[in-house]
């Protein structure tokens, strides 16, 4: 697992494994990046489903609860596809830009 940290947030990714793995993996490591917004990349993943999107629900959901941001970043299941609770876009960037207005909502109490 890979970690990118660029200020209050970090970019996680793995290459060559299964969504179950990165998942395990991801949960194992979420205590030491528990206090920084964090955007999933799952571009390594040849084929997603919005059932592989559900499997970060309870994730994300503690995350979120926690006053952070939580972004999956995959172009295999579109924003339409996703269940409403978890943000997905196509890009980093957009992730990115994502986790910049949610910061801007929270300072501002909305």
């Amino acid at each position: 697992m890979i970690f990118n940290k660029e200020g209050t947030t970090t970019i996680v990714f793995q290459e060559k494994t299964s969504i179950a793995t990165f998942l395990g993996n991801l949960t194992k490591a979420y205590p030491k990046i528990k206090h920084d917004n964090i955007i999933v990349n799952l571009f390594s993943f040849s084929k997603l489903t919005a059932g592989d999107i559900l499997e970060f629900f309870e994730i994300s959901n503690k995350h979120k609860a926690a006053n952070k941001s939580f972004v999956l970043v995959t172009s295999k299941v579109s924003y339409d596809e996703a269940p409403e609770e978890i943000n997905v876009v196509p890009t980093i960037q957009e992730a990115k830009d994502l986790i910049e207005m949610e910061e801007i909502e929270r300072d501002l109490g909305i």
